[in-house]
């Protein structure tokens, strides 16, 4: 008798799983076929529902036999809707949706959105872009640019308006990971630190991981930014042609063959941007300096999309960016960096499952040579191959899994602090495994535990880096989160963390110069590793205001940096002297600790951003423990939009930024060094010597603090819904801070930051 029920109760659930199937599709906008991203998708009359992801992509899986009413509604979106029948005969249907602009839409949509995508995710120390967030900052140059609102997001640290870098939750640039379209972007900014090599016009979404990201990215110990393009109109030819006093730029994007029925269509998306600051700055800007200013870079970026019946794509992209600085008789700098690459997307015909794929090639080349000097040379070039899967089990489960391989070789010519010359050249092959799971108890508890294996096969060595995130929705206005990880990388840089500005920065992969030991204890592995620990709250306040608050530690277990303390050659002449006197390369560990807070404010006319964060960080080497010059205590952005008009044609935006000083090493004295070397007979007495410098300890002394503030002025001409003009005016630095870069101490000469610059643009769409 137990058998047979048993036996009933097995036949009776295998026909109900037999009973169920699965809906799937695409949502894209009407007007261009773009997909939409977080897009609300649901069964009229149930529970059943998701939302769309990076590629407008949606799965409804374990759906019952029978006739539903498919509906998909964004804000800002006239709400579409469509029959679908499972049965039998058809259990897996697989529709597109197309959502048509309101003819009035509201201008809170991006936090609506971000609060609806916050509940279906951990977002632990990510901060997400979309073009229209990025052009709600006032520009500088009279265009917006991603590079400057980096420089607002929480746990950010930007060094300088010339030659400055980012630095985020205590990591150095060689920690952070640049992705776009799946390729490594070696060089992301430019000199001039207002720009990117990115164009924001064609920016789908940036993701910027501070801190704790997941294991499907690899190989930095800090941070993550991916940034993805969008895919090119693919109904009309449109475009856009701008120009301002520091550049110029042109988009054009439409489609190869037009779409017949929705059914097969393809898109190019095309954009070239190039400064011309060097000349028009002599004109302009004198005040800053008579020759000009020596900026000059250029940026072409291209892509192509396949799209097939059932919504998979195939994209072809590549780019070509350039930078130039000149400083008359001093230095003179330049790099190239190129690419391109191949994007996939695999819509299974049966299976619950998306397949991402990439292949991709990138070189960069850099180069400075200063007056009378050799000139230091650095080049890496190599590819990146990737497979991800993500397999839907049901509503409240997901598995994301994949390998990556990555092969690359570097080239060095440098002279270190002490003159010595560093010449490497290296190859290097990667290869990572990961598998990430989560759970959604129905957007209450969310759970991402995620292990990632990353094999240095040029080094014999293997890393294991488990991570984990998890988010508990207290209620509609209230959630918990917190995240947990390990990384590891294998490139480094030859830039010391010390230097207050550092124009050359090569690559390295790796290196035998290392010491034995590292305070009496073996040195193992060459990597550099760290492990991050962020916890959180976010918090909505009506229909408007959202705060989000971190506490961050990073925990850099050992990092690699060039020889600062060097004063011997590695020589069998030097064989008795200790390694960390001697090596290119030291051993170093630090910690980064912190808290951010981010309260953002949003309705039909205002938007305001306001970020505080707080930061220690702190290095220790075989001498001392010291602060980094990027240790900055306090920084405090705050970002007001305003549109002025009924219409909303008139748009007002301001930034102003305030940060506490840098650390720098103090001067104790000077004093007369005479040489010993050139002739033991000479008199001292009446010889004269060269300026000696006695330091104090390093960087215990603080620079005066930063404060600066930007404002733009925006007027919209509409013609037509796809012909307008804007035209822009902005300053930066209104009231003329005399922010200070660095000091010469040897001269006694103060560099400051730039000045008051006032811009022009005019931007036309069509």
């Amino acid at each position: 008798m137990n058998i047979k029920i048993l036996l009933f109760i097995f036949l009776a659930s295998s026909f109900a799983s037999a009973q169920i199937g699965t809906i799937r599709g695409f949502i894209y906008e009407k007007d261009s076929e773009e997909p939409i991203i977080y897009c609300n998708v649901y069964l009229s009359g149930t529970d059943i529902g998701t939302v769309s992801d990076d590629n407008g992509y949606f799965i409804l899986t374990n759906v019952p036999y029978g006739t539903y009413t498919l509906k998909a509604s964004f804000i800002g979106f006239s709400e579409n809707q469509i029959s679908i029948t499972l049965d039998e005969n058809k259990s897996v249907v697989t529709t597109k949706l197309f959502l048509s602009t309101k003819s009035l839409t509201l201008d809170n949509i991006n936090l609506n959105v971000e609060r609806e995508e916050q509940k279906k995710q951990v977002n632990t120390g990510v901060i997400k872009l979309t073009t229209k967030s990025i052009n709600r900052l006032p520009s500088v140059g009279g265009e917006p640019d991603i590079a400057q609102f980096l420089q607002v997001l929480p746990g950010v640290i930007f060094t300088g308006d010339q030659g400055g870098q980012l630095y985020i939750r205590g990591g150095a640039p060689i920690h952070n990971k640049v992705l776009l379209d799946g390729m490594t972007i070696y060089s992301p900014f430019h000199s001039i630190g207002f720009f990117s090599v990115f164009d924001t016009d064609i920016i789908k979404k940036a993701d910027v991981y501070t801190g704790g990201f997941g294991a499907q990215y690899g190989g930095r110990i800090s941070s993550i930014m991916d940034i993805k393009t969008r895919d090119g109109n693919k109904k009309r030819v449109t475009g856009k042609l701008s120009a301002n006093s520091f550049s110029g730029k042109i988009l054009v994007e439409g489609p190869i063959l037009k779409s017949e029925k929705n059914e097969i269509s393809n898109s190019f998306i095309l954009s070239a941007k190039s400064s011309y600051l060097d000349k028009t700055s002599k004109y302009f800007y004198q005040y800053v300096d008579t020759d000009g200013l020596p900026y000059s870079f250029s940026d072409v970026y291209g892509k192509f999309s396949f799209f097939s019946k059932n919504g998979s794509k195939f994209n072809v992209h590549g780019f070509n960016f350039n930078d130039a600085v000149d400083y008359t008789d001093l230095t003179s700098l330049g790099w190239k960096n190129y690419g391109f690459g191949s994007n996939l997307v695999l819509v299974p015909s049966s299976a619950k499952m998306l397949v991402e794929g990439k292949l991709s090639y990138s070189n960069y080349h850099l180069t400075q040579q200063d007056a009378g000097e050799d000139v230091n040379d650095s080049q890496i070039d190599g590819f990146n191959v990737g497979l991800d899967f993500l397999y839907f089990i049901s509503k409240k489960h997901e598995m994301k899994y994949g390998v990556e391989v990555l092969g690359y070789t570097t080239e060095l010519s440098f002279r270190n602090s002490i003159s010595a010359l560093i010449e490497e050249q290296d190859h290097s092959t990667e290869f990572a495994g990961y598998i990430l799971y989560k759970f959604n108890d129905n957007n209450r508890f969310i759970a991402e535990p995620s292990i990632r294996l990353q094999s240095y096969t040029s080094l014999g060595e293997n890393s294991f880096e488990p991570r984990f995130g998890f988010k508990y929705n207290v209620n509609e206005r209230i959630r918990l989160k917190t995240s947990f990880g390990k990384f590891s990388q294998n490139l480094m840089s030859t830039s010391s963390e010390r230097d207050v500005v550092n124009l050359f920065s090569g690559y390295l992969s790796s290196t035998t110069s290392l010491p034995e030991t590292f305070l009496s204890e073996d040195v193992e592995t060459s990597l550099q590793k760290s492990t991050h620990y962020i916890i959180g709250l976010e918090y909505q306040i009506g229909l408007n205001l959202d705060i989000n608050l971190e506490g961050y530690i990073k925990n850099f277990s050992q990092l690699i940096a060039e020889n600062k303390n060097q004063v011997f050659d590695d020589t069998p002449e030097f064989e008795a002297e200790e390694d960390y006197l001697k090596k290119d390369f030291i051993v170093e560990r630090g910690c980064a600790s912190g808290l951010d807070l981010l309260i953002k404010y949003s309705d039909k006319r205002i938007n305001i951003w306001s970020v505080y964060s707080f930061g220690i960080i702190e290095r220790e080497d075989e001498v001392q423990l010291y602060s980094p010059h990027y240790d900055r205590r306090h920084n405090f952005n705050f970002v007001f939009n305003y549109l002025i008009d009924r219409k909303k044609t008139w748009e007002f935006g301001l930034r102003w930024n305030f940060g506490s000083g840098f650390p720098f090493t103090k001067t104790q004295a000077y004093y007369e060094e005479l040489s010993l070397n050139d002739n033991l007979n000479q008199n001292f007495e009446f010889s004269n010597g060269n300026l000696g410098i006695l330091y104090s300890d390093l960087n215990t002394g603080r620079l005066p603090s930063y404060h600066r503030l930007d404002i733009s002025l925006k007027k919209k001409f509409s013609f037509s819904k796809f012909n307008e003009l804007e035209i822009s005016t902005g300053l930066t630095n209104v009231y003329n801070r005399k922010n200070i870069f660095y000091y010469n101490r040897v001269d006694a000469i103060r560099v400051n930051q730039l000045p008051i610059i006032p811009s022009l643009g005019v931007s036309w769409k069509f």
